[in-house]
Parts: structure tokens; sequence; C-alpha cells
């Protein structure tokens, strides 16, 4: 992010907290949607993340922090999602991780869904460490600073989820061997 707007919007400048909300938005957007996994609860914990960095902007110490704290920031947002989803007893099932689009091939398209699928089955404190590990490609070290946990949680909680997920994708991978007859 460039520190001259970071610095501008701190001030108060709109035009420069526009410019780093279109910036972020997209950013903000699929982190919060890989670990929520649903379209309108990333959307609300985004929309609560702009504003939050609208607000809490000028107390921001570092403008070379401006993306770590905007990760925190959608991190406790999707966290607080989750569990008021959770509290209330929704469950949704996203169709359009069912459904493979047009353009997939049945292997991508059944591989995706099985890691959609396997990605759904961690809980939300596994599931942020490995979004913002592997999709957001942030070291452990700042995820912890990110989470406000240990190191040594934030790893342990990565190497758990991936084993759970190299486990629910690699039973995804054994068909039942029913001889082509029903089961």
């Amino acid at each position: 992010m460039d520190r001259s707007l970071v610095e501008r919007a701190r001030g108060g400048d709109r035009d420069a907290y526009e410019a780093l909300a279109q910036a972020s938005a997209r950013r903000l957007y699929l982190t919060a949607y890989r670990i929520v996994r649903d379209a309108d609860q990333a959307e609300d914990a985004v929309q609560q993340t702009l504003v939050a960095i609208w607000r809490e902007l000028p107390s921001l110490r570092d403008p070379d922090r401006f993306e770590p704290w905007t990760y925190r920031l959608v991190v406790r947002f999707c966290l607080a999602e989750s569990r008021r989803h959770r509290r209330a007893g929704i469950r949704q099932v996203p169709i359009d991780d069912l459904v493979p689009s047009q353009a997939d091939d049945f292997a991508d398209a059944d591989r995706r869904d099985q890691l959609s699928r396997a990605l759904h089955d961690l809980s939300v404190e596994h599931r942020t460490v490995v979004v913002l590990h592997h999709y957001a490609g942030l070291p452990l070290a700042a995820i912890a600073e990110i989470l406000g946990i240990p190191y040594g949680t934030v790893g342990s909680r990565l190497h758990h989820a991936t084993r759970a997920l190299r486990a629910s994708l690699a039973a995804g991978d054994r068909a039942p061997a029913t001889g082509g007859q029903p089961a």
C-alpha cells in the first residue's frame, strides 16, 4: 500500500480513504469469504471492516502496517459474524460451492468441491489460519500478530488444519467399491 495514501487518509482525506478502500476491498472480501464460507457474511464483515478502517485509521501508529492491520480487522469481524450465526443456529448450504461453473472440467470442479467441503469442516479458528497463510500468503509471525495469539498456537493450528485437510481430501479420493452395482 502507498504510505502517502495511508497518511493522507489518516489525516481525514476522504479521497485517499476511498482509494485505500477500493484497493483493499477485493483482498478483504476474498479473505472474509474463505473464512466464513458465505457471501453475505463476508460482505457484512468487509463492510464492518471498511467502516472500522475509517474510524480507527487515525489511531494507526505505523502506516507501513496498514495491510496487516486490515487483515486483523477483517478477521475480527469474520469471527464475530461466525459466532453470531452459530449462536443463532443458522446453518447455510452454499449452493455455488456445490455446483461447478460451466467452464470447469469435472476433475478440477471435483477437486475444488472437495477442498471447499474440507475447508468448511474445519473450525473457524483453523480455517482462519489456513486462509491467512495459504491464500493471503502471510507468514506465521504476521498471523500471530493479526490474531493476537502466540506464534506456536498459529503453527499448531496450521499443522492440525493441514492434517485434517489432507485426510479429508484423501478420503474423498477413495471411491466406494460397489462393483458397478447400486449400493
